[in-house]
């Protein structure tokens, strides 16, 4: 059942240099999900489902606008803001946790969307807050990428109290294939303030390795959620300054970054 779709075994690493150096290390796995190879892959196992319930599970409403059996339908309406037209063909494939036991978190979702002929057109980063609000950034890809992706944009969602809103985030990414890495230099006025990366290498999508992957890594969702407060606490412990959350004026929002270019120029 595998396909296009995939798991990615891999760690999750933190390094923050000012104004006390802070690092963190997780191990941690991702799936990759193709939403048009999903049903299928659901139908298929006893151990993932789609929009239902299962030992591991991925849910439309826990994306997008939360809407239950709406996320292709709005990810192509977030493409249509950005330009793109024409989303005839276009596939999308979700780089996330999944549900485990009914339980996730997930700070951040990657969507790479291509065309027809497979080429990687748009990226969406969609963010999320403990706080129960969501960010997505829709990134067109610059015609002729070969090989890593670069791309960046303003931050717009409070993220973590122990960094302030006037940032820019640069992400490099590398698409999954055998591995994946999904970087992100958070950056304030004064330079480079976080490193955060995503690295993995890809396992294919069959009960045996989602099995595998739940007894490598036990309540894995519930640790990411568990961590994140751990970690809070051990910078707070070092004395770094603490940003108030503001709450952001809708529950999800989106901002497009760029605009694909014309049809005539496009290759």
């Amino acid at each position: 059942m595998s396909g296009a779709s995939g798991i990615f075994l891999g760690e999750v690493m933190h390094t923050r240099s000012r104004p006390r150096r802070h690092r963190l290390r997780y191990r941690v796995f991702s799936l990759l999900l193709d939403l048009d190879e999903l049903p299928g892959c659901s139908d298929a196992s006893w151990l993932l489902g789609h929009n239902r319930r299962a030992v591991l599970s991925f849910w439309d409403a826990d994306h997008g606008d939360g809407s239950a059996g709406g996320l292709r339908g709005w990810i192509e309406a977030r493409l249509h803001d950005a330009g793109w037209t024409d989303t005839g063909g276009m596939s999308v494939r979700v780089l996330c946790y999944p549900r485990i036991f009914g339980y996730v978190f997930n700070p951040l979702t990657v969507y790479f969307c291509h065309d027809a002929d497979g080429g990687l057109k748009v990226i969406l980063y969609e963010v999320c807050n403990t706080f129960g609000e969501r960010h997505t950034y829709v990134i067109p890809v610059e015609q002729g990428t070969d090989g890593a992706v670069k791309q960046g944009c303003a931050k717009e969602l409070y993220v973590s109290p122990f960094m302030p809103m006037s940032c820019f985030y640069r992400f490099h990414i590398e698409p999954p294939g055998d591995r994946v890495l999904v970087r992100i230099d958070e950056s304030d006025a004064e330079g480079l303030l976080l490193v955060a990366a995503f690295c993995g290498r890809r396992e294919p999508l069959t009960d045996r390795n989602l099995l595998l992957a739940l007894l490598r890594y036990p309540l894995m969702t519930l640790k990411v959620t568990a961590g994140i407060h751990w970690e809070a606490l051990r910078i707070w412990w070092k004395g770094i300054p603490f940003h108030r959350h503001n709450a952001a004026a809708s529950r999800t929002a989106t901002t497009i970054v760029g605009r694909p270019a014309p049809a005539n120029e496009q290759h």
